[in-house]
């Protein structure tokens, strides 16, 4: 269970971490400010989210089947519970907490919910997406030739986030140079 809490608690720490610089920072109000397009922020903060958590996953997998402590598989019964488990409960979380419309206003709680649930949403979807493989191969293949299309799922989910955030601006002509 100890790699469960370290999870968790890498987790939390990343979201609260990406949160207090976003709210607390000028960052945020920079954000706020070169995109000014709320839709498109989410995106820039789910991107971001995404890839750092995909990154920090893969490393903690990495330590976990090269036996570096404190890392192990979660074990619950005697059976290995998959991340992609922890992420679709958080997809699931943050789908209801929008189906609630929790972030959607303009006031400045909202402005926070809804970088919450954006970053939310990026870790969710790296977790569930870092798996891809095991539910196209219904095995684990996570090192394997076959888990070769976690990466792919990856990189066009990602490029999809991405490209929400940074596409439309860049094909715009709504901006003119001075």
């Amino acid at each position: 269970m100890a790699y469960t809490w370290f999870i968790l608690l890498l987790a939390v720490s990343a979201t609260v971490a990406m949160l207090l610089i976003l709210h607390g920072t000028s960052l945020g109000d920079a954000l706020h400010d070169r995109i000014p397009d709320r839709p498109r922020r989410r995106l820039f903060v789910a991107s971001v989210s995404f890839f750092l958590t995909f990154g920090g996953v893969r490393a903690v997998v990495y330590g976990v089947t090269h036996q570096i402590p404190p890392f192990h598989f979660v074990q619950v019964g005697g059976r290995h519970i998959h991340h992609l488990v922890f992420g679709i409960i958080i997809l699931l979380l943050v789908g209801y907490g929008w189906l609630c419309e929790i972030g959607n206003g303009s006031d400045r709680s909202s402005i926070f919910a809804g970088r919450l649930m954006s970053i939310l949403y990026g870790v969710g979807a790296a977790l569930t997406l870092d798996e891809f493989a095991l539910w196209l191969n219904l095995k684990d293949v996570y090192w394997s030739a076959e888990g070769r299309s976690s990466i792919d799922a990856v990189i066009l989910f990602g490029a999809l986030l991405s490209a929400g955030a940074w596409g439309a601006p860049l094909f715009s002509g709504s901006r003119k140079r001075q």
